[in-house]
């Protein structure tokens, strides 16, 4: 059971996550399963939005400096949800363990100091493999046209030539057909049913509406 005074700290990494909430109940709910019981006091909580990344996360993280700070002052244990909440730095979470100040991570409330060590090098480990697949990812996407960093039409742009094309092909295919219909008169209702009887598929691949037909018939007098 939990003895003794006790400082909250709970982060998320974005905004999002923090105006929303995601990651943060899941926290707190973490820390009140570790506090349920015993003789202690929760003397304050601390929340941060803001990444883990960095030889020295208190340079970003004003709210850990201050409860890093509150912990000192009361001789309170600092207890957060997870180890990674904390940070993803070997060198960070060694000085944590050097320094005055007690902490206790909820999801390894028993770890000895080596414990500790092991599972802040696997969190870099885990956040390094992270930054090298949104790289990966970026590079794939460039690949395919698309211009990083630039949102809306001019990333859009290539797709839409691409499906303007594809469209102009198809449409250039069924040309001789729909002379054929309009010079037997057939009315648009009548082309679909030969469509549809013919076994042509329309451009979804199902069969064939009055909506898809007139794109067509359109598509196809642009053309000519």
């Amino acid at each position: 059971m939990a003895q003794g005074q006790f400082i909250a700290y709970y982060r998320v990494s974005t905004a999002r996550q923090g105006m929303s909430g995601l990651g943060l109940d899941a926290q707190r709910e973490a820390v009140a399963r570790y506090l349920n019981g015993g003789e202690w006091e929760l003397m304050g909580e601390f929340t941060e939005t803001e990444t883990g990344k960095g030889a020295n996360p208190l340079e970003k993280r004003p709210q850990l400096r201050a409860a890093l700070e509150l912990c000192k002052r009361r001789g309170a244990t600092l207890i957060i949800a997870k180890l990674d909440r904390l940070a993803r730095n070997v060198a960070f979470i060694a000085g944590m363990l050097e320094s005055k100040v007690k902490f206790v991570a909820c999801d390894m409330p028993d770890a000895n100091e080596l414990t500790v060590h092991i599972m802040a090098a696997f969190a870099e480990h885990e956040a390094k493999r992270i930054g090298e697949r949104t790289r990966d990812a970026l590079a794939a996407a460039k690949a395919r046209g698309v211009r990083l960093g630039v949102a809306g039409p001019a990333n859009l742009k290539p797709n839409l030539e691409a499906r303007k094309e594809s469209a102009d092909a198809f449409a250039g295919k069924l040309a001789g057909l729909i002379v054929g219909f309009r010079a037997r008169s057939l009315t648009q209702r009548a082309m679909v049913s030969e469509l549809n009887a013919l076994g042509i598929k329309a451009p979804n691949g199902g069969e064939w509406h009055r909506g898809q037909l007139c794109r067509l018939l359109s598509r196809i007098d642009r053309l000519n």
